[in-house]
């Protein structure tokens, strides 16, 4: 009777061990992830502000329409 607690006690060990390592294998790949999200966000939101002199006239002439 000890022996099988003993047992299950060491078989319940490895488990939690083993469940530890894996959770810290996915808090590093959840914050890698994370930051790369970050990355692309700041990318995006780089992206969708106009460059410089870009859509705005530069001369007064470049306000006139097309057909003058």
């Amino acid at each position: 009777m000890q022996n099988d607690v003993e047992q299950r006690l060491t078989a319940l060990e490895i488990k939690a061990s083993f469940t530890e390592d894996l959770v810290d294998q996915l808090d590093r790949v959840i914050l890698r992830q994370q930051q790369q999200i970050d990355s692309l966000l700041r990318e995006i939101g780089h992206l969708r502000q106009p460059a410089p002199g870009v859509g705005q006239p530069q001369d007064l002439r470049d306000e006139l329409p097309p057909h003058y």
